[in-house]
């Protein structure tokens, strides 16, 4: 199955030698081996030809907010619309969860408690089956898409995993951050972070984060809503 990474953004610099870029990211997430990847450096207006290139689609996190006037996330809007035409399944993480809200009638906007960022516990529909993940962020979905049913929330972000029936899921956290990159990221990007975020964000542990679990669900997702012709 081929999946098609619409890379939004790039790792720093600084960084990039010793964690990869992030389309690497998600292929140590989900396997080397599980899918056949083909990386669109969207961020860099490097597109697909259409939806039908790839069987499934990813969308990566990034620096940028999806309220951008740059032609780029413009392009990258309307080409969620095709591949949810088409009914080939995405997922989309931190900028793609908000990507996929916003071309599907959502809103998304500040964060009003401001930056979220390190280890974030997330409860399920049933206050129940909590996950931690590691976030960073200081946009999410403010409003809803009409057919969004909410699988996960916190206090600071209620629309955290989302999903539209068989067509998307979407998680405004990281599973494919480990707790080092973010530990860079604080280094690196963190320069408007409060001294306790950048605390809370340097104390991540990978042993809480529920990264496995994530990843398998990921897998199975994109797996499951294959499309027809493949």
């Amino acid at each position: 199955m081929r999946i098609g990474i619409l890379q939004t953004g790039h790792a720093p610099d600084e960084l990039r030698s010793d964690f990869g870029d992030y389309d690497l990211f998600f292929r140590r997430l989900l396997g080397e081996e599980t899918f056949d990847y083909a990386v669109y450096t969207v961020v860099d207006d490097v597109f697909p030809e259409s939806a039908e290139s790839a069987d499934g689609w990813l969308i990566t996190g990034s620096r940028f907010s999806v309220n951008d006037e740059d032609p780029w996330v413009g392009r990258l809007v309307s080409l969620i619309r095709e591949i949810r035409a088409s009914g080939r399944p995405m997922v989309g993480i931190c900028f793609g969860h908000q990507a996929i809200a916003k071309a599907l009638g959502g809103e998304v906007g500040a964060n009003p408690d401001g930056w979220v960022a390190g280890a974030s516990v997330y409860q399920g529909r049933d206050g129940q089956d909590d996950r931690t993940l590691l976030a960073w962020h200081k946009e999410q979905v403010l409003k809803l898409p009409d057919d969004a049913e909410i699988l996960a929330g916190s206090e600071a972000c209620p629309f955290a995993i989302l999903r539209y029936g068989d067509a998307a899921l979407t998680y405004q956290a990281h599973p494919e951050f480990t707790a080092d990159f973010i530990r860079g990221l604080v280094a690196t990007r963190g320069q408007a972070l409060s001294d306790d975020i950048k605390i809370r964000a340097s104390a991540a542990d990978d042993a809480e984060i529920a990264r496995a679990r994530t990843s398998a669900e990921i897998t199975a997702f994109l797996k499951a809503g294959r499309s027809p012709a493949t």
